[in-house]
Order: C-alpha cells, then structure tokens, then sequence
C-alpha cells in the first residue's frame, strides 16, 4: 500500500462506475476517455464470468486505503512483441475528484509493482494522448520512461491523435 490509496479487485456494486466515462458526454471533463457512447452489458458478462481479471488482460480498482471510496481503475491487457513473448499496456481512469492529487502515480505504481510480481512480464507500457500532461508527469513520476511518440495511433471523436508511449522495464522497479 502506497499514501492512502491501494488496488483491489471490481466487486459487483463498482460496475456502475467503471462504466460513468463511457456513458458521459464528451464536454464532461474527461476529454482524453471519451471514445463514444458504449453498453454496460459486455463489461457486466465479463464480471460474472472472470471477475475481469482475465489471462490477457484485467481491470484492478483503485480505492482510498481507509474509506474504501472508489477513486477510479486500472487495466491492463497483453501487448505481444512476437512469438515468445509479451508485456502489458496499461491504462487508468481516476473521477474528476481524484484528479491532480497524486492518485494517478501512487496506483500506476501499485500496478506495475503488481504485474511484475505476479506476471513473467519484462516491460510494461503505456500511452497517452500528446497533449495529456498531467498523466504524462504521472507516469514519469511513477518511474516510467517516456520513449517517444506514435503519430496518428489513436481514433477517438472523428480524428486520429498522437499518442506518447512509455514504458518501465522488470530491472526498473523495486517489489517492496
């Protein structure tokens, strides 16, 4: 446990929040999570059947360590860098009210501590919109290198978008 903030796995009454950005407007504030209107019910399946923490990807929540209030999610998912072998992609989702508080860090650091520790994994990576500043510094605050940028890579409301990769190497991290 970082400061405060820990991660723990999606319980039945969190499903709801997991899906609050897919279903918001994108004028809501969650400029860089909006990819379109989108159902509950594949994510819902998902749940019964898994509990979302699944061999090629899962989803982790991130909640204040004493009140158990949800702050947001983690997820990751195999990112095969050929036939022998492959790393994780992660990504986060914090509420607005989350935001700007370090929370970001502290849980980016929680997952890789988590996927290094339980996974064979020896890179983990992450993207993020070129002008997404904030999760930029979080991430090189929790330890990863920036590597450079993917031009065009992402769709997202009728453009396509560069995006910043990152990524944190096994050799990088200390598993306290």
């Amino acid at each position: 446990m970082i400061r405060g903030v820990h991660l723990r796995p999606v319980a039945e009454e969190d499903l709801p929040l997991l899906h609050a950005p897919h279903t918001a407007e994108p004028e809501s504030g969650a400029a860089f999570d909006w990819f379109g209107f989108s159902g509950a019910g594949a994510r819902r399946r998902r749940w019964a059947e898994d509990g979302l923490l699944g061999p090629d990807s899962g989803v982790l929540v991130v909640a204040g360590a004493v009140d158990q209030e949800f702050l947001g999610s983690v997820g990751w998912r195999r990112n095969p860098f050929g036939p022998l072998n492959h790393g994780w992609n992660i990504g986060i989702g914090l509420r607005a009210e989350a935001r700007g508080r370090g929370i970001g860090t502290q849980a980016q650091v929680l997952l890789a501590r988590y996927l290094f520790a339980h996974t064979e994994v020896n890179r983990i990576d992450a993207h993020t919109h070129v002008e997404n500043i904030a999760e930029q510094r979080a991430l090189e605050k929790a330890g990863f290198t920036r590597e450079g940028v993917m031009r065009g890579a992402q769709f997202r409301n009728g453009a396509y978008h560069d995006m910043v990769v990152y990524s944190l190497l096994r050799r990088e991290v200390i598993l306290d």
